[in-house]
This record gives C-alpha cells, sequence and structure tokens, in this order.
C-alpha cells in the first residue's frame, strides 16, 4: 500500500503521539522522522514501516543530537530502531560525520552499527574500515575487522582493531598495527594514539622505520609531528652500520641525535668493534658522525683469539666507517691476554692502525714528592713506560706490529730468578713484535743505560752488567732475554752479585709498578668508584584497554530487549550484529536480568581488546 506524502506523515505523527504511553516518550526520546518521500508499510513486520527517498532529496531522520540522511529506512517504532539504506549519512552536532552503506541505531542503548565502506571522519581524523560500532553514549568507535585511519601529517595508521576516544581524540590500535607517513613507518602490536598532539605510545614488539635508522623496543613514544621519541625494554636502534641498545633510548630525527641510558652496547659492525657504558650520545649523518659514552665505558676491538679491551672515564669516536677515531679520556685502562697498559689518555686511528698513549700530568711542579705515572704498557715479563708510546697494529690482520716510546723510555722485566730487575732507560724506545704479539726485538735510542742479570745454562748468576752508551739493541727470545748488544759504549762493567752496590741496583727513574697490571677485562675496573646508575621510569605497563562491549552497554542492551513491544524477546533489534562471543556472554547475564555490578568483570575476547 502506497499512501501520498502529506497523508503519510500526518499518520505516523499521529501514530507516534497517541500509542505511545506517555512516561516512555518522556523517558525515552523517540527516533524522528523529519523527512520521506513515500511511506509503506511491511506485510512481514507489521509494526515496521518502510521509508523511501523521493527525487527530492533523501530520507531524513533525527535522534536527539544526531542526524541521518538515507535512501531508505525500515522504522520499528515499538522498539526505537531504524535501520537505513544507500549512501547513509549520520552527522553529530557539527564535528562527527559518518558514511556508510548501512546503518543501524538504537535509540534506546543509542548504539549505531555500520557496515560497507564506512567513513567516519571529524576534525582531526578520518576512520575507514568495513563495519564499525559507534557508542553515543560513551562517545567511543570501535572496528575489530581491519580499518585506517588517517591523520594529516602524521600519517596513516591501520590495524586489525581499532577504538576511537572521541572526547579524549585518542585511538587505541591492536593487532598488526602500521603507521606510515613521509618520515616513518611504524609497526606494533599495541599502540596508542592520540589524534590532536600526534603523540603515540607503542607497546609490544615495535618498530619505528625512517630513511637513516630503525629503532626496535617493546615499550615506547613516538612524536610523529616533532619526529622525537624514546624507547625502553630491549631498545635498539640501527643505522649506517652501527646497532645501539641500551635500557632507555632518546632520539631527535631532527638532528640524527641519539642518547642512550643505562647497560649500553653500540656495536660498530665494519671495524668489528664495540662500545659499552651507562650513558651516551650519538650524532649521525653527514656533517656529524660521534659517539659521546661514559659510566663504565669500554671499547672493544673484537679479534677472533684476542680482543682488546680500552676502559676510560669518557670515549669518544668520530670519523666515518673508514675513517674512526677512537679517544679515551682520563683513567685509561687497556687490556689483551698477552699486553695490558694504563695511562691519562689514549688516542686510535683505526684507519691507520696506530694507538697513542699519551700523559697528561696532574701534579703541579712545586710538589717535589709527587709522582707522575707516565704511560705503561706491560707485554708478557716487560714493563714499557715513557712520556708518549704510540703502538702500530696492522688494520687488515690487527696484529701489532712495533712500539715506539718517546721521551724518557724505561724498560724493566724481572730477572729469571727474581734477584733484582733487568733495566734499559734512554731517550728513545723503538720495539718490534713477532707473529704471536709478543715482544723479540727492543732499541734504545741515545743516552742508553742498562743494567742486566748475566745467567748461565744452569739458570747461574754469572754477573751484574751495568753500563752506558749511545744506543742498545736487545733481541728477545721465547719471551727471555738472549742477547743484548751495546752500541758506541762510553762505559760499563760486569760486577759479581756480592760485589754490586745496593744504592746502584735501580736507574734513576726506576718506578715497578706491577700492582697496577690488569689481569683481566675485571680489572679494568678496580679503580672506579661504585656504580650508582638512575632509576628508569620511562612508560608505564601496557594495561589492556576496559572492553568497548562491557558490562554497562550489555545492561543498557539487556534493559532494551526487556522493553522491547514483540513477543520474542530473542529477536529484539537492539542486540542485532553483536559480535557472537557477546552475545555468548549476555545469555549468562540473562535477557532481561541486569548485571550485578559487584560480579568479576566480564573478560572480552582477544580480538576486541
Amino acid at each position: 500500500m502506497i499512501l501520498n506524502s502529506s497523508f503519510r506523515i500526518f499518520i505516523f505523527l499521529f501514530l507516534s503521539l497517541f500509542f505511545v504511553p506517555h512516561s516512555e516518550a518522556q523517558s525515552k526520546k523517540k527516533i524522528e522522522i523529519k523527512y520521506s518521500g513515500f511511506l509503506t508499510t511491511d506485510e512481514d513486520n507489521p509494526g515496521a514501516k518502510i521509508l523511501t527517498r523521493d527525487d527530492s532529496e533523501q530520507v531524513h531522520i533525527a535522534h536527539e543530537s544526531i542526524n541521518m540522511w538515507c535512501d531508505r529506512a525500515i522504522h520499528y517504532s515499538s522498539e526505537n530502531f531504524i535501520e537505513a539504506y544507500g549512501n547513509v549519512k549520520m552527522i553529530q552536532g557539527d564535528t562527527i560525520n559518518m558514511n556508510s552503506k548501512y546503518v543501524e541505531y538504537s535509540g534506546k542503548t543509542q548504539l549505531a552499527f555500520a557496515s560497507g565502506d564506512v567513513v567516519l571522519t571529524d576534525p582531526n581524523s578520518t576512520i575507514t574500515t568495513d563495519t564499525l560500532y559507534f557508542d553515543r553514549i560513551k562517545q567511543e568507535a570501535f572496528y575489530r575487522t581491519g580499518g585506517t585511519v588517517v591523520k594529516d601529517s602524521s600519517g596513516t595508521i591501520t590495524s586489525k582493531v581499532g577504538r576511537y576516544y572521541m572526547n579524549l581524540k585518542k585511538y587505541r590500535f591492536v593487532q598488526d598495527v602500521v603507521l606510515v607517513n613521509p618520515d616513518a613507518t611504524i609497526n606494533s602490536n599495541y599502540f596508542d594514539f592520540y589524534s590532536d598532539t600526534g603523540h603515540a605510545y607503542l607497546y609490544g614488539p615495535s618498530t619505528i622505520v625512517t630513511e637513516e635508522s630503525k629503532t626496535y623496543c617493546e615499550k615506547g613514544f613516538y612524536d610523529t609531528k616533532n619526529k622525537t621519541g624514546y624507547a625502553v625494554k630491549k631498545s635498539r636502534i640501527d643505522y649506517d652500520n652501527r646497532i645501539i641498545e641500551g635500557d632507555s633510548l632518546y632520539f631527535d630525527n631532527n638532528r640524527n641525535f641519539s642518547s642512550a641510558t643505562n647497560n649500553i652496547k653500540v656495536t660498530d659492525t665494519i671495524n668489528n668493534s664495540i662500545v659499552k657504558g651507562h650513558y651516551a650520545e650519538v650524532f649521525r649523518g653527514a656533517e656529524k658522525d660521534s659517539l659521546f659514552i661514559t659510566k663504565r665505558a669500554l671499547a672493544i676491538t673484537v679479534q677472533e683469539n684476542d680482543s682488546l679491551y680500552v676502559h676510560a672515564d669518557t670515549l669518544m669516536v668520530t670519523g666515518k666507517p673508514d675513517k674512526r677515531i677512537t679517544r679515551a679520556f682520563r683513567n685509561v685502562k687497556m687490556y689483551k691476554s698477552d699486553m695490558s697498559g694504563k695511562s691519562d689518555s689514549v688516542h686510535v686511528n683505526h684507519e691507520t692502525g696506530l694507538m697513542k698513549f699519551i700523559n697528561i700530568s696532574k701534579f703541579s711542579s712545586a710538589d717535589k714528592f709527587a709522582t707522575v705515572r707516565k704511560p705503561i704498557l706491560w707485554n708478557i715479563k716487560n714493563q714499557i713506560t715513557g712520556d708518549t708510546i704510540h703502538l702500530k697494529s696492522n688494520p687488515e690482520t690487527e696484529k701489532i706490529d712495533s712500539l715506539i716510546v718517546f721521551e724518557n723510555a724505561f724498560l724493566i722485566s724481572r730477572d729469571t730468578l727474581e734477584a733484582g730487575y733487568n733495566q734499559i732507560s734512554g731517550r728513545r724506545l723503538i720495539g718490534l713484535f713477532n707473529e704471536n704479539n709478543d715482544l723479540n726485538q727492543v732499541d734504545i735510542i741515545k743516552n742508553a743505560q742498562s743494567i742486566y742479570y748475566f745467567r748461565n745454562d744452569k739458570g747461574e748468576l754469572v754477573g751484574i752488567d751495568k753500563s752506558k752508551s749511545g744506543s742498545i739493541k736487545i733481541l728477545i727470545t721465547e719471551k727471555e732475554i738472549d742477547e743484548v748488544r751495546k752500541l758506541n759504549q762510553i762505559d760499563g762493567d760486569i760486577f759479581p752479585e756480592d760485589e754490586f752496590p745496593e744504592n746502584q741496583k735501580l736507574l734513576k727513574g726506576f718506578d715497578w709498578r706491577e700492582k697496577e697490571r690488569p689481569q683481566s677485562v675485571e680489572d679494568l675496573f678496580s679503580d672506579d668508584p661504585p656504580l650508582d646508575l638512575p632509576i628508569i621510569k620511562g612508560l608505564d605497563d601496557y594495561i589492556p584497554q576496559d572492553e568497548f562491549f562491557d558490562e554497562e552497554m550489555i545492561d543498557r542492551i539487556n534493559k532494551a530487549d526487556k522493553e522491547s513491544k514483540i513477543q520474542d524477546k530473542s529477536k529484539s533489534k537492539a542486540s542485532r550484529n553483536l559480535p557472537k562471543k557477546i552475545k555468548s556472554k549476555r545469555k549468562l547475564l540473562g535477557p532481561t536480568k541486569l548485571a550485578d555490578p559487584n560480579k568479576k568483570k566480564l573478560i572480552a575476547p582477544k580480538s576486541s581488546q
């Protein structure tokens, strides 16, 4: 049966005014039909009215602060429920616009369900999905079958599950979350995003990939507008053949800057080296490429059989990968199984393989009792000191080639049976190493002096040689002094042990420092003060969101079912299109009995978290 438009509106208003109980009309505002081109009844649903557009405009429906337009609608007045079909548009105030192919909406629960090319927009962002729930009471939108959110400069976000808290301007994304913008791509499984600020909070295994770097963490923050953020829990940044790891990492992609705190490890994959510590700053890029690290700073040059460890108060690594320079400042210690050393500072050129041990005197010249701690090296049984020491290695094989001691060179080794000390001093020392990194030749140049304990094949002490000469050449075989050659000898003599004056057994400048010798990597830190690391608070742990289909909503739906003016409550429109698992939970509560607020909170299925 088809009625003309004016008569149809009159009949509809008449029925609405006189056949609805007055008390219900006051307690629940009814869905209002603002305009319809045609009105028909449905023989299969006697209580339903079918509204159809005409050529002039769409069907117009209103309820409280929302307006809806569509090509066709079915209105169930007894249940205060509407189904809208074709080019559906829903507007809430001046902020929320939703377009779709289909919408059903309950005036009792104020829950809308939309499907078919759903697009929800507000001033901050746009949601696109196949199906969407919109709860007007809580002002929340929810999808669980995949959706996309576009937020101007912050980028495009896709996820399996998404929820929009309109009052907070907050999104919560779950499962297969990907944010893409011109500057970065973020992947995560748990992702909170505030559309007004562009702030993103990541939980679970997550990555932030830019053109210059890749950041991984299991808890982190990223400001999509300012391109800054921080990562905690298994944090890692990969860039330009470097890997930065630490308990907490901060990064500023505008400045190509990163800082790290606690348990830091920086790996140089090209130079096969590692730097560790508990506070670090890194600049990267064409103009700057530097690493600053302190708090138990340790540099490790990884070698196949014997790595080199350098510890200092502060370490700096600068330069491109093929031209790296490492500088160590204050209280430097070095350890290798066959060599160790100490110095005020160290300078390493990785391209040339040159390592410089430099002394910076901390003592006043007025202090006559002060002892200047010159740079020192220990190799097997030999102690070598001087104002400055250069250690040269082959950059390819990483084997030590030679060393040079500049000014006040002094070499000491204990006599085989510890009767005294073999000593050689001079202005400069040049040492050569064999394939096993053992010192096998030493040349003392200018103003050479020596004390040497001669023993025969039986190990018996033959005499003690003390002499001065222009230079001395020492040949070492199997880690023992095999031959001493003196060139341009000025004077010297060999004394029997009992005739050698006690006060002449030590050359001027003698300083035996064996107690300072690092015997292991742990010894490098023996003089450090107790380590007091800051407590990293960072982000709170992930808290699963309250369910979209929570008890309060289910109470609303159950109440709407109870109030329905139909015989079969299972066919109530208020509970249509709910997820199956949610429907099964409603049975636990009963279709007409409201939930007890003191009962244990319902648990939503994983797919709707």
